[in-house]
């Protein structure tokens, strides 16, 4: 069924506390981190109707210096039109939060799209306590 789910994480490095809220800003980069059309939607509508770990209503974390807060993400590797080339991406580019500067991620394991231009997410989730 080509499913995929994975998760990224933003530690606080600083010595002050973190707020994140709501859902970061994230843009799919190919190798040569030229940007790949992707849709990024909130939540899995469209992606999956199983519960995927992107579900949630948006909240206000704090993190503390040293904690963790991470967002789901869920596509699916899925070619639905031979005409059209499959998407690969190795590089996400997240702003965690407005006026955040950008943070590019190299992945070790592509976002392998196929041609269904959808990426869903998750809002920024607490550290498990």
């Amino acid at each position: 069924m080509g499913l995929r789910v994975a998760d990224i994480q933003l530690v606080n490095c600083g010595t002050q506390p973190y707020v994140l809220e709501g859902y970061p800003e994230i843009r799919l980069l190919d190798k040569k981190r030229a940007p790949v059309e992707v849709a990024v939607v909130h939540g899995a509508d469209g992606i999956t109707g199983a519960p995927s770990g992107v579900e949630g209503v948006p909240q206000k974390v704090e993190l503390q210096p040293g904690q963790a807060a991470t967002v789901a993400m869920v596509w699916r590797n899925l070619v639905t039109d031979s005409t059209v080339p499959a998407a690969e991406g190795w590089v996400l580019d997240v702003t965690p939060r407005a006026g955040a500067p950008r943070v590019e991620l190299e992945l070790r394991h592509s976002v392998d799209l196929g041609n269904t231009g959808k990426l869903g997410i998750s809002p920024w989730k607490a550290p498990a306590r």
